[in-house]
């Protein structure tokens, strides 16, 4: 195990919200020098297969790519930073025979066109809604991770009518998400923020580095991705002009109070999260990143009709790691529910 993740393994077994940011400052760290294999386990075996073609629609002005599988009441997959409907390959086959399985490309990443209007959160939830409305969707099963957490819950905040359960893992959520400072975040993560909010580092990074796909992406998979899988993520974004998406992300992580209307979505997604009683799953990995056992007890506590499921190892991007383990837990879920 190299420096930086053991490091990232100690902070874990600090208390309080603060240690979810030292594990990601330490993955962070290790990006610094690009993808490091030294602490990961054998690799598993994990189709990577490219990605077929799915069918596309127009939403506010753009083509917005999706896959689907299987007949019935929607189960829709979202994504998130920096990722696509890929990372939901082997997942989607476990829960297709329970329903229709619609794994979407948000605007500007995977083979969904560029955005109208902008890739800032609202943005995004913007695409979201109107993809749902395009499709008529209706007693929705969501499935989200990462930013793609906050879009699905932040839709169901506003329209619980439509939606009858939902699934997450790895979440930009409540409670991690808002930050009150940089500095509570530690000088690593807040650092990071700082960084990637700067008009010209940030640009430096994420644009010329393209650090999102060459060092994240793969330092936040418990196992060596393949050429395949990495082919299947790099592919949207060959020419930097192609990578804001990438950029615009973690500049809408709120902190400090700013942006200040996603501290307020954020707000009332813990609002919901507290007070629904729709069926909720959370998955969640050993060590994970944002949501190591300190977090999910947190969610245990303060979700009412919460159920979790440990999948087994895994960082953040956990459906790389064990996603045959997430698809039979949902399946399991829903079956319940």
């Amino acid at each position: 195990m190299n420096r930086s993740a053991l490091t990232a393994h100690r902070w874990l077994r600090r208390p309080g919200m603060v240690l979810v940011l030292g594990v990601a400052a330490g993955l962070l760290a290790a990006c610094a020098h690009g993808p490091s294999e030294n602490h990961k386990l054998p690799r598993a075996e994990v189709p990577e297969a490219p990605a077929p073609e799915g069918r596309y629609v127009q939403v506010n002005g753009t083509r917005i790519h999706y896959v689907e599988q299987g007949k019935g009441d929607p189960i829709l997959f979202v994504h998130g930073n920096p990722t696509s409907s890929y990372l939901w390959r082997n997942v989607m086959p476990a829960v297709s025979g329970q329903g229709r399985a619609i794994a979407i490309d948000l605007a500007g990443m995977g083979r969904s066109g560029k955005s109208t209007t902008g890739y800032r959160y609202k943005d995004h939830y913007g695409y979201l809604e109107g993809f749902i409305d395009e499709l008529k969707l209706k007693n929705i099963t969501f499935v989200v991770h990462d930013w793609g957490a906050a879009l699905g819950f932040d839709y169901a905040s506003r329209h619980p009518d439509r939606v009858k359960r939902i699934a997450f893992m790895e979440g930009v959520l409540p409670p991690i998400f808002p930050q009150p400072s940089f500095e509570a975040m530690g000088p690593e993560m807040g650092g990071m923020f700082r960084a990637f909010k700067d008009p010209v580092q940030g640009r430096q990074m994420v644009i010329a580095n393209h650090m999102f796909v060459e060092q994240i992406l793969p330092n936040f998979v418990n196992r060596s991705l393949g050429p395949v899988a990495m082919a299947e993520y790099r592919r949207p974004y060959v020419r930097s002009t192609d990578r804001e998406p990438l950029l615009a992300w973690p500049r809408e992580v709120p902190i400090a109070g700013e942006p200040r209307y996603v501290v307020e979505r954020m707000d009332a997604i813990r609002q919901f999260m507290v007070g629904t009683n729709k069926p909720i799953l959370l998955l969640y990995a050993e060590p994970g990143v944002l949501v190591p056992s300190s977090v999910v007890s947190w969610y245990r506590q303060n979700i009412p009709q919460l159920e979790t499921a440990f999948v087994g190892q895994g960082l953040h991007f956990i459906q790389e790691d064990n996603p045959h383990a997430i698809g039979l837990a949902i399946s399991e879920w829903m079956r319940r529910n």
